[in-house]
């Protein structure tokens, strides 16, 4: 019974983090709200890999892991972002702020539910991660002093977007802990932690940069899909004016 609770208290700890990011960016402390979501995604991470080593897989922790994710890489990462940089109303149209920061969520849980019941592709993902594009939503919320609010309104429509978009992301979940190294998890959370609330803008801003280059990676392949029909045409009609024209 302790063995198969195990996985759930990183699950909760994941929840526990993405209620507190909230509370923490509503009381001016985005930088802590944002590392505080990012350290919500180690738990996300951890908490798979330690059922899998543990063999405690269970239908329970998989709903409350969604349940979870929608949370803390959905609602907490838009309501960072709305705080910091859609709430003032004399520089964002407040219907458009409050219809752009309910799409996310409501595209990260479309995402998870798809997750939940469609089989995917081996080694991939479809669709950007809520995890990973809360993580970027979150701390891309902390440039908004040196970016205009409608390069971040567009963004945040841009990352809701390739959430349910058909592009595939590698997935790194597959990547397993050693039983006998389980009991480290509790100290790289810990250790995380306080790292984070010891040098949160630091953190923040470094790990945007791994995050942004992931959901580029799927915007590149997406643009490539959109392309290839012009570019399969084209080499049909080059093909075609060779066979006409013969050297």
């Amino acid at each position: 019974m302790i063995r198969k609770s195990v996985p759930n208290m990183f699950t909760i700890g994941n929840l526990f983090l993405g209620i507190l990011s909230m509370i923490l960016v509503y009381n001016k402390h985005p930088e802590l709200a944002a590392i505080f979501v990012i350290v919500a995604m180690l738990m996300d991470g951890l908490d798979g890999r330690v059922a899998r080593a543990l063999n405690a897989q269970s239908e329970f922790g998989k709903e409350l892991d969604s349940l979870s994710d929608v949370i803390s890489f959905g609602l907490a990462p838009a309501f960072i972002m709305y705080v910091v940089a859609f709430s003032d109303a004399s520089v964002v149209n407040e219907p458009i702020a409050w219809i752009i920061t309910s799409i996310f969520p409501i595209c990260g849980a479309m995402r998870l539910a798809r997750f939940n019941v469609v089989a995917g592709t081996p080694g991939y993902f479809i669709g950007l991660p809520i995890p990973a594009a809360g993580g970027f939503l979150c701390t891309l919320a902390l440039f908004a002093n040196e970016l205009s609010p409608y390069i971040l309104l567009v963004a945040t429509l841009l990352l809701s977007y390739l959430m349910v978009s058909r592009v595939k992301y590698p997935n790194f979940k597959k990547v397993g802990i050693p039983k006998n190294a389980i009991w480290i998890t509790p100290i790289i959370v810990v250790v995380a932690v306080l790292l984070a609330i010891e040098f949160p803008g630091i953190l923040t801003k470094m790990i945007f940069i791994p995050l942004l280059l992931y959901a580029l990676y799927g915007l590149k392949k997406n643009v490539d899909r959109l392309f290839r029909p012009l570019k399969r045409n084209r080499r049909n009609k080059e093909e075609q004016s060779r066979t006409e024209w013969p050297m």
